[in-house]
């Protein structure tokens, strides 16, 4: 891996501004403000099921999201908290504490920064996609339950964070549930729900958070009748933006830190390429995708100082902003403004919402992110995609996500280079040889091998799983000794030091036994890895020949001369 060509960093809000216009801008105004209504709810709701305090959830939708749009490369992405990261985040929280949390985010910062500068936008997009649906459908699952205590009113405090551990606590303690918190949590789900059907312009989250948390304000005046709020739990909520601070690093910390940190990266890249991805294919745009990494980078480099948690591109959030109008990223900006307002005015009205309806609020983020329709579909496909779906689905479930994502990787790839071997043919000729076999041509024509020419194909790349099965072959065949070995190497993409390693091998062991090795269809990328590699200057640079013709003519004449 090497930064090849230069820095690819151009953030669309500088070419969005090139002929910005005031029809634009009220576009943009309303965007802004329906999605910044839109992500109050959601910011608050993710902080508080993150770990940390609604101040810092909405702190972090503020100033994550202003460099998101100030510094990615979408027109449209709308950037903050998203559900992904509950899981992580409390486990970092829950281990390391606030500190390490920070630290974690700071270095997920800089690795999404260094992906964009080495020019990786478009590698992450190639994460297999039932390794995306089976950790999201974990998160899913995880953050729903986390939030049975608060939905049920059980009023259980250390909570155990391991998935069958809890939901053990959960059926010890059913029979303590709270029903009026039981009846405010449902009610605030039929609302969300109801809410889209009646006007899509209304999200349903705000409006449950506002119908309930007035309601519940005068039956606890005048009745009476009072469940846990925000302001129970985490007392009076500071309007006050948090001064900027620093935090100690060292090699130590940073090696705790790394596996976390990594999973923030990769999670962060996939979601808001994911995001980014969805997003051009409705307006018809294109997202500079290593942009879009350094300005997520950046965001999450800002965003500790302030005692933030990770930022990344959400999905509902952006899709919001282009239903609205939004074609630009001062659409995004104006987003964070409105938040940055309510943060300032309105923050003490934050305490009377009930955590019941959070809770409800966070059901039905986890039931929208499950994706179940997707995971029905996946069991449709071959066993390898579903192995790795289940296997990182249970991960996440039972241990955490930086082992899902690790794990889910590893297994991806060996299944990957299981499925390229197995495609991977090579073929031996003998007496006569078709020039058109495995093309479309409809010509024949057949080469006559003379007595003692033997010709080896492989059909696809020549990598060190192909090199093994090759030198497999090779040592089977060792009994019938021919006088030219000829290695056809026209549908070979691409060739590894393993596969340069077994070649080496192949000619040198061949040749203390008198035989030749011909090497034939070489592409150019080939031959030049051979050149560095001196196997030219082993078997002569004319025994690497452009075409199988060449290769028979120069192996019948050195028969011939035997």
């Amino acid at each position: 891996m090497k930064l090849s060509g230069s820095i690819d960093f151009q953030p669309k809000l500088l070419s969005s501004l090139k002929g910005y216009s005031l029809s634009r801008f009220k576009d943009d105004l309303i965007a802004g403000i329906v999605v910044g209504i839109v992500a109050l709810p959601l910011a608050i709701a993710f902080g508080i099921a993150s770990g940390v305090t609604p101040t810092i959830g909405l702190i972090t939708a503020i100033i994550g999201g202003f460099v998101v749009s100030a510094f990615g490369g979408n027109s449209v992405q709308i950037g903050g908290p998203t559900g992904a990261f509950i899981v992580i985040v409390y486990n970092i929280i829950a281990t390391f504490g606030l500190q390490g949390l920070a630290i974690a985010t700071l270095m997920a910062g800089v690795i999404l920064v260094v992906m964009g500068l080495f020019h990786l936008g478009t590698v992450i997009k190639f994460i297999p996609y039932p390794i995306v649906v089976g950790f999201t459908a974990g998160i899913a699952l995880t953050i729903f339950s986390t939030q049975i205590n608060d939905f049920l009113g059980l009023g259980l405090s250390n909570v155990p964070s391991e998935f069958i551990p809890k939901w053990g606590v959960y059926f010890q303690n059913i029979g303590n549930i709270d029903w009026t918190t039981l009846i405010v949590g449902l009610i605030s789900l039929m609302i969300i729900i109801v809410t889209p059907k009646i006007s899509k312009k209304m999200p349903g989250a705000l409006t449950a958070i506002i119908v309930v948390t007035i309601a519940m304000y005068f039956l606890k005046q005048y009745c009476g009748i009072s469940v846990e709020t925000i302001g129970d739990r985490f007392g009076a909520m500071s309007n006050e933006i948090p001064e900027p601070h620093g935090f100690e690093l060292s090699m130590a910390t940073i090696n705790q830190l790394m596996p976390s940190a990594f999973t923030i990266a990769v999670l962060c890249a996939i979601e808001s390429l994911l995001s980014a991805t969805v997003a051009d294919g409705v307006t018809g745009s294109r997202t500079n995708s290593n942009t879009e990494l350094i300005g997520q980078g950046l965001a999450n480099i800002a965003v500790p100082f302030f005692g933030g948690i990770p930022v990344t591109g959400a999905i509902a959030r952006t899709m919001t902003n282009i239903t609205n109008g939004g074609r630009t990223p001062v659409a995004g900006i104006i987003h964070t403004i409105v938040l940055l307002l309510i943060f300032l005015f309105l923050m003490p009205l934050i305490n009377y919402v009930p955590m019941a309806c959070l809770a409800a609020v966070l059901l039905v983020v986890s039931y929208n992110m499950s994706g179940w329709r997707t995971v029905v579909g996946i069991f449709k496909s071959p066993k390898s995609d579903i192995s790795v779906l289940l296997v990182t689905f249970f991960l996440t479930v039972i241990f955490d996500l930086t082992i899902a994502i690790e794990i889910g990787l590893l297994l991806a790839v060996v299944l990957f280079l299981r499925r390229v071997m197995e495609n991977t043919e090579i073929k031996v000729y003998g007496d006569q040889l078709d020039i058109a076999e495995g093309t479309e041509s409809n010509t024949h024509e057949m080469l006559d091998l003379a007595k003692g020419v033997d010709v080896y194909e492989i059909d696809g790349p020549f990598f060190f799983g192909v090199a093994t099965k090759f030198d497999e072959l090779m040592r089977s065949s060792m009994a019938n000794k021919p006088l030219v070995r000829i290695i056809r190497m026209r549908k070979v993409p691409f060739i590894d030091s393993t596969g340069i390693h077994n070649l080496e091998l192949l000619i040198r062991s061949s040749q203390n036994e008198g035989i030749h090795v011909v090497l034939s269809g070489v592409k150019d990328n080939v031959r030049k890895d051979l050149h560095h590699a001196n196997i030219d200057k082993l078997i002569g640079d004319d025994h690497i020949c452009d075409h199988i013709t060449k290769a028979v003519v120069m192996a019948n004449a050195i028969v011939a001369k035997s």
